[in-house]
C-alpha cells in the first residue's frame, strides 16, 4: 500500500498496530512476518514514525534483489582497493542507517555467509567494512521481514538458528488480505480515490455487485493485488459507477469454474448458509474460532450448525 498511514478497520489489524506501536520506542529487533503484498514494509515504516528515531533516516534493502557478490560490500561498506574494482572506500547501509532504522526486507533470502557476519552486528554493535582493520560501532534499529516459514528454514538448514532468535525477539505477522473482509471494502474504496485523484479522473464508486466480486476473491496477492486492480478498472472505465463485470480480476473466471461451493439458482437459504459455512471452515483450516469470527456469529452457534450437519453426514 503506497502512503504512510495504515487503513484499517479490522481487530487483528489494529491489535497488531497497538503492540507496533508499544514496542517502537525500544531497541528490541522485531521480525514481520506475512505474505507478499501484505504491508510488512509499511509497518516496519509505522514503527519507525513511532519510535525515538524518527528524525533520523529509514533505510531499506531487499535481500532478495541483491546480487550475492554485491551483498557484503552493500551491507558493511569497503575500504579503497579492497578488491578490484573497489576504486573508492564506500561506507555500507549500516553505517548509514545508525541512530536511524534499518529494514532487512525478505530477510531469508540471505545467504548463509552473510547471516553469521549480521548475528555479529546484532550481538556486538558492529562492523568492519571489507578490507578495514578497525571495526566501527553502528546503532541502527533492525527491523527484518519475510514471507518465509524462517522456523522451517531453520530445520532445512537455510538459515542460522542462533540469528534466527536474535531477529525473533518481538514477532509481528501480518495477517492475509482474504482474512480481512472489512479490510477489504474500506481498501477497495481507498484505492479508486486514490487513484482518481492520482490521475485527475472523476470520483467513482463500486455497485453492490462489483463489491461481491471482490469479496468473493481470495486475493493470493494481497494489497498489493488488490491496489492494482482497483486503479485498473478506474483507468480502463468510462463511467462512474463499477460494475463487476469492470474489476478485472486475473484469474477470477478460472476460479470459479473450478470452485465446487458455488450457490446457484433454486438453492435454498438453508443451503446456501450450508456452503459459506463449510466454506470458511475450509479456508481457515478448520479453526471453528476464526470461522465464527469471519461469519459474524459466535463459537456456539458454529459449534452447532457443525454438529447438525455431521449428523446429515455432510462433515
Amino acid at each position: 500500500m503506497s502512503g504512510k498511514l495504515i487503513h484499517t478497520v479490522d481487530p487483528q489489524v489494529k491489535r497488531l498496530l497497538k503492540i507496533a506501536e508499544n514496542v517502537a520506542p525500544s531497541k528490541a529487533t522485531v521480525l514481520i512476518t506475512g505474505e507478499s503484498g501484505t504491508g510488512k514494509e509499511l509497518l516496519a515504516r509505522y514503527i519507525h514514525s513511532k519510535s525515538s528515531r524518527i528524525q533520523d533516516r529509514f533505510f531499506a534493502v531487499n535481500c532478495a534483489a541483491l546480487p550475492e557478490n554485491l551483498f557484503e560490500s552493500e551491507l558493511f561498506g569497503h575500504e579503497k582497493g579492497s578488491f578490484t574494482g573497489a576504486m573508492e572506500r564506500k561506507v555500507g547501509l549500516f553505517e548509514l542507517a545508525s541512530h536511524g532504522t534499518f529494514l532487512l526486507d525478505e530477510i531469508g533470502e540471505m545467504p548463509l555467509l552473510l547471516q553469521s557476519k549480521l548475528l555479529r552486528v546484532l550481538q556486538e554493535g558492529e562492523i568492519r567494512r571489507i578490507g578495514g582493520s578497525a571495526p566501527i560501532n553502528v546503532n541502527a534499529r533492525i527491523i527484518a521481514t519475510t514471507h518465509r516459514d524462517l522456523a522451517q528454514d531453520v530445520k532445512s538448514g537455510k538459515f542460522r538458528e542462533d540469528l534466527y532468535y536474535r531477529l525473533n525477539v518481538i514477532p509481528l505477522e501480518i495477517p492475509a488480505l482474504r482474512d480481512r473482509p472489512q479490510d477489504i471494502r474500506v481498501l477497495s474504496q481507498l484505492f479508486i480515490e486514490m487513484s482518481c485523484d492520482e490521475n485527475g479522473i472523476e470520483m467513482k464508486k463500486l455497485s453492490d455487485y462489483a463489491m461481491n466480486k471482490i469479496l468473493a476473491w481470495n486475493w493470493p496477492g494481497n494489497i498489493r493485488e488488490l491496489q492494482n486492480t482497483m486503479e485498473r478498472t478506474v483507468l480502463l472505465t468510462a463511467g462512474s459507477v463499477l460494475t463487476a463485470d469492470d474489476v478485472a480480476i486475473k484469474g477470477f473466471a478460472e476460479a470459479q469454474q473450478r470452485d465446487t461451493y458455488q450457490i446457484r439458482p433454486g438453492m435454498t437459504v438453508s443451503d446456501t448458509e450450508k456452503l459459506l459455512i463449510l466454506k470458511t471452515l475450509e479456508h481457515t483450516g478448520q479453526n471453528r474460532t476464526r470461522a465464527a469470527e469471519l461469519l459474524g456469529i459466535s463459537i456456539r452457534t458454529l459449534r452447532n450448525k457443525i454438529n447438525e450437519y455431521k449428523k446429515e453426514n455432510v462433515l
